[in-house]
């Protein structure tokens, strides 16, 4: 018995490094990290994965639907369930891919939500909410709201920082590509700058002291462990999520926020793209039409045509 539970987990630990082997070979750093933990999600929750036909995922996505009303998410999983039976057939353990018929109807919004934008001033309030009891916690948690809302970082481009990309000498960040942003090196702001060495020098280093391994992440939990991307999503929705009634204030309206406030300001779209990481002009573009749509509904509200 013992043999054969040996066996199995040889397997397992076989199969995961081919698979991660597989999808490096293929994919961007983040990308695999997405797909490895997606897949290996999948295969906790259905041991028979290996097996399954086509009515079997789709009751599978139909819980998932539940547990997941966001579109991304389910996308991103599906996406993932799909490159794992891509590599079953690579491998010669199966002939069909049960999941490549599969498409998701559901919508998946990219409008701008008028209504979600902040002005800098009150993004700004969000340096000065204490949220932690202890100094190292908020010193922290400055570092991180400051690079969403001076350099407009995406969660994921946040996950790939390293100590490395902070140069305070030179008062600047570098930001790696992934596949929707381009790389950019960008300007730290001045009261950025004795926070982020505060935290370098000091917090970060009790944060990671306990660890065996020591990481190269710049931004790391108080246990010592790299932030991934969605833990920085979570933070700001438990943490900032209801800092505006009514309002949704999260990564991404951060993001839109931060852009749309540029252009308000009479940048220049090429400027503001390279700022962005936009890979296509037409991108940046929607934020200068999205507020020239708020300045029509202005209009029509305080000066309504009679």
């Amino acid at each position: 018995m013992e043999i054969c539970n040996l066996q199995s987990a040889t397997d397992e630990v076989s199969h995961e490094v081919n698979l991660q082997s597989y999808l490096k070979k293929r994919y961007t750093v983040e990308t695999t990290k997405i797909y490895l933990r997606e897949i290996t999600n999948f295969l906790a929750n259905n041991p028979s994965a290996a097996t399954y036909y086509y009515k079997d995922l789709i009751l599978y996505l139909g819980i998932l639907r539940k547990r997941y009303p966001n579109p991304k998410t389910l996308s991103r999983i599906l996406a993932a369930i799909k490159v794992y039976y891509v590599f079953l057939c690579r491998q010669g353990k199966r002939k069909d891919n049960p999941a490549k018929n599969i498409h998701l109807k559901d919508k998946i919004s990219r409008d701008i939500q008028l209504q979600d934008l902040f002005s800098m001033e009150e993004l700004e309030t969000l340096l000065t909410s204490k949220l932690e009891r202890f100094h190292d916690l908020n010193n922290r948690n400055k570092v991180l709201i400051s690079l969403l809302i001076y350099q407009a970082l995406k969660p994921t481009e946040m996950e790939n920082l390293e100590l490395e990309d902070i140069n305070l000498e030179q008062a600047t960040i570098y930001i790696k590509a992934t596949p929707k942003t381009n790389n950019r090196t960008l300007s730290l702001k001045a009261n950025q700058i004795l926070v982020f060495k505060s935290y370098i020098d000091d917090t970060r280093n009790k944060f990671s002291f306990h660890l065996k391994e020591k990481t190269t992440a710049f931004l790391v939990s108080n246990t010592g462990k790299a932030m991934r991307g969605e833990d920085v999503t979570k933070h700001i929705k438990r943490h900032y999520g209801k800092q505006f009634a009514l309002r949704n204030l999260n990564c991404m309206t951060i993001r839109q926020s931060v852009i749309t406030n540029l252009l308000k300001q009479n940048h220049d779209l090429r400027l503001v793209q390279v700022f962005a990481g936009h890979k296509n002009p037409s991108t940046t573009e929607k934020y200068k039409q999205a507020d020239l749509e708020a300045l029509k509904t202005a209009i029509k509200q305080y000066h309504p045509m009679k």
